[in-house]
């Protein structure tokens, strides 16, 4: 009789990768990011465990939208007092703070729930420039995309 292999903690490894987003279109980048952070990647993926490995995304300033998103895109928050919503347009979002426009929208891919939550919280590190402080950690580069095709 077969069993359903079920990783145990011995069993998963939490790797590193750097991903640069210089160029990279917005949506497709979130996308490729949330799969890594899930473990969707890994033969041994598992829904409710978290298998999946950390991802450290430099040049977030450099992201690109497609189409009018530049202009028209908003970002949405609320501080619970009626009448008290606020807009944030991607143009402004993107100059003041480009680490929560990626944040954002790899949350928007990822389940929410608490694991969700915890993988975001734990395993995405943003930033705008092109340093960050994980090379102990021999982050592995990660690329995707249309520079992949080529």
């Amino acid at each position: 009789m077969r069993s359903t292999f079920t990783p145990t903690p011995s069993h998963i490894r939490h790797d590193w990768f750097v991903v640069d987003a210089s160029g990279m279109v917005l949506g497709r980048l979130a996308a490729e990011v949330a799969r890594i952070i899930r473990g969707k990647h890994k033969p041994m993926y598992t829904p409710h465990l978290d298998t999946g490995d950390n991802v450290i995304v430099i040049n977030a300033s450099k992201v690109k939208v497609t189409g009018r998103k530049a202009e028209q895109k908003k970002y949405y928050s609320h501080s619970g007092y009626m009448g008290h919503e606020k807009f944030t347009p991607f143009a402004s979002m993107l100059a003041k703070h480009p680490e929560r426009v990626i944040e954002k929208a790899v949350f928007g891919m990822l389940p929410k729930t608490a694991l969700g939550r915890q993988a975001l919280r734990l395993k995405l590190r943003v930033y705008a420039g092109a340093e960050h402080p994980h090379t102990a950690q021999k982050p592995a580069p990660l690329t995707f995309g249309p520079s992949e095709a080529k």
